[in-house]
């Protein structure tokens, strides 16, 4: 059974980083990466995590399906898992629905889905699971519709995450302060 283990903060804030030096003393992680590369920007942030990061470690690119990709780590047997982010999981599984209509069904839909992903983290044989994710209601009320429902399904879910968790911190300039 793994140990959940939180990281959150504001954009840039040092998360990762933290949540990779946590996992440094593993010999074998599987690192479940949320992100896609729709624009050069992003493919340059997306290659800069990439050499960020240990080559040995087991990089599983997932943007939708956080539970298959769970699933795969877990057959490869690893010491610990590292997901990041989940802020970028959510977006992704938000803008696949977002033209269907947005509403608290749809909200429901995706936390059902990360209580499933979360559970199954929790079954797996690796010692720690460690995910990472934005913090995001620090700032003002967004203007737009999207970008309200946005804020609030990741923090509904970010709760959800907390509550499970052994361990969060909660990152700022590089620094990680643990709440729990």
């Amino acid at each position: 059974m793994a140990r959940l283990i939180m990281y959150t903060g504001g954009a840039r804030s040092g998360k990762s980083r933290l949540a990779q030096e946590r996992l440094q003393r593993f010999k074998q992680v599987a690192y479940i990466a949320t992100a896609q590369a729709l624009d050069e920007e992003m493919k340059d942030r997306i290659e800069k995590h990439k050499l960020g990061r240990p080559a040995v470690w087991l990089t599983i690119e997932e943007p939708l399906d956080l539970r298959a990709a769970i699933q795969r780590a877990n057959a490869t047997a690893p010491d610990a898992i590292l997901i990041d982010c989940l802020t970028l999981w959510l977006s992704n599984r938000m803008l696949a629905v977002w033209n269907e209509g947005w509403s608290n069904v749809q909200e429901d839909k995706i936390s059902e889905a990360f209580k499933v992903a979360l559970a199954l983290a929790r079954l797996s044989s690796a010692q720690e699971c460690v995910i990472v994710t934005n913090e995001l209601g620090c700032g003002i009320v967004p203007e737009n519709a999207m970008s309200r429902a946005f804020r609030d399904l990741t923090g509904r879910v970010n709760q959800i995450l907390a509550a499970e968790s052994d361990e969060v911190y909660l990152t700022t300039a590089g620094l990680g302060l643990k709440l729990k």
